[in-house]
Formats: structure tokens, C-alpha cells, sequence
């Protein structure tokens, strides 16, 4: 089964704050592996635009440090996992963890 992450980042990796990343990547996995990850630029930054663009995409589960509620209500409204609280790394590694059930949801690194 395929299935799309999202994680939004700042030079390739992942940045703690979901609204102010430079790109997001997507990560596409089939039958528990990375097939593909490309990077796409997002649309104009305002409340509700970046979680409507991933939706958009078809993305099921979003990988982040934090963002704010307005983007947890449209996610949660489309039926998108979320795991906030997650520390910088590479958008491979996190899918990876996420894969074989070491990825843990932490607090929420954004403070609105």
C-alpha cells in the first residue's frame, strides 16, 4: 500500500516550526519502504494554505516539531496523522522511524 509523508524543512531537514519551513518533503513509501522523496516549495504562508497543499497532495501522515492549531483542525478534518515534537533530522531517517514504530509523538514545539 503507498502512502505519503509530509515534513516540513529548512536545508533538507526537518524544521521545528511547520510554518515557517523553506519546503516540505514528500516522502512516498510503498509495502513499508521509501520509494521516492522529492521537495516541494509551498504556496504563500497563511493560516490554513500549507495543511489545504499537503491535503491536496494526497499526504496521509505529517512529520513536525510543531505547528499551530488552525493546521492541527484542517489535518485532523482530512483524516491526516500527525506526530509533532520531533527534533530535526533528515525527512529519510524520520519516515524510516516512523516505518519500523520508533518515531514517538512529543509536545508541540510551537507556542500558538
Amino acid at each position: 500500500m503507498k502512502k505519503l509523508f509530509a515534513i516540513p524543512t529548512i536545508g533538507k531537514q526537518l524544521c521545528t516550526h511547520f510554518g515557517h519551513c523553506q519546503e516540505f518533503a514528500i516522502v512516498e513509501t510503498e509495502d513499508q519502504k521509501i520509494n521516492n522523496i522529492e521537495y516541494h516549495t509551498p504556496p504563500v504562508h497563511q493560516p490554513g494554505t500549507y495543511p489545504r497543499f499537503l491535503a491536496d497532495k494526497g499526504v496521509s501522515t505529517i512529520i513536525s516539531g510543531g505547528m499551530g492549531m488552525k493546521a492541527q483542525e484542517i489535518f485532523a478534518q482530512n483524516n491526516i496523522e500527525v506526530f509533532m515534537g520531533i527534533n530535526s533530522e533528515n525527512p529519510e531517517k524520520l519516515v524510516e522511524q516512523y516505518l519500523s514504530d520508533q518515531l514517538k509523538s512529543g509536545e508541540n514545539l510551537c507556542d500558538h
